[in-house]
């Protein structure tokens, strides 16, 4: 999506908080237009029903598999912080979510570091449990984007999308169980999963402000610091000037 965005096939679109940081430090040509609030438990660490690991310092010398760049590569990096570990001190197997679970349910890893609807369908299908979520921990906003040219000369469209957006977000929060049902044939999951996962999402859309791109900048720095992303960004430089 994000090289959508960058060569111009797409005009918006939705991610979590962590691609945008690679994107950029990659010179994708896009800005933040909106996020929505955050859902730090709709992210999470999971180890099988069995599991000996109780205590997220109990990964420590782990296979843990995530997907690179996401937004539970920054959980699992501050989870180990506050544990007192560092990200070398695990083992990292960088899995995409459908490869993860196919790993995770055949041993081949100890842990998953992943966000709803994954979390959900693991809890309710496998009995994966839940060693940490993000909370008190990470915000994990998700993000509006839009190619940088677009959200100049169309504002009055990306308006019109935050209006949509928003009355969206407010039927969901008055509808779970219908939006569940509508949402469970595209996501190919049981709506008991669904409600579970989008409980966990605020589903409250805004407009970008400056307080949130700072918070988003906290994320690039730390993955400058571990050397993930090649070079030290400014976040702000992928906002529109008057929206900074």
């Amino acid at each position: 999506m994000l090289e959508g965005l960058n060569v111009g096939a797409i005009d918006f679109g939705y991610v979590g908080e962590a691609p945008p940081v690679f994107a950029q430090a990659a010179g994708a040509n896009f800005v933040y237009v909106g996020y929505e609030e955050p859902a730090p438990t709709a992210e999470a660490v999971l180890v099988p029903k069995g599991s000996a690991i109780k205590t997220v310092a109990d990964l420590k010398g782990k296979k843990v598999a995530l997907n690179k760049g996401s937004n539970v590569h920054y959980l699992l990096v501050k989870l180990l912080e506050r544990s007192g570990l560092k990200y070398a001190d695990i083992q990292p197997v960088f899995l995409p979510p459908a490869d993860a679970r196919a790993a995770f349910e055949r041993g081949s890893v100890d842990a998953w570091v992943i966000w709803d609807p994954y979390t959900a369908a693991a809890e309710k299908q496998i009995e994966a449990r839940i060693l940490a979520d993000g909370k008190g921990v990470v915000n994990n906003y998700a993000f509006f984007l839009a190619e940088r040219e677009f959200a100049s000369k169309r504002p009055e469209v990306i308006s019109l999308l935050f209006d949509e957006l928003q009355k969206q977000g407010q039927w969901i929060i008055r509808n779970y169980p219908a939006a569940a049902a509508q949402l469970a044939p595209l996501q190919g999951l049981d709506p008991v999963v669904v409600e579970l996962s989008i409980l966990r999402y605020s589903n409250v859309v805004k407009p970008i402000t400056d307080q949130v791109l700072a918070e988003q900048q906290k994320l690039a720095d730390t993955f400058s610091e571990l050397k993930l992303i090649p070079k030290e960004i400014k976040v702000k430089d992928a906002s529109l000037p008057g929206k900074r």
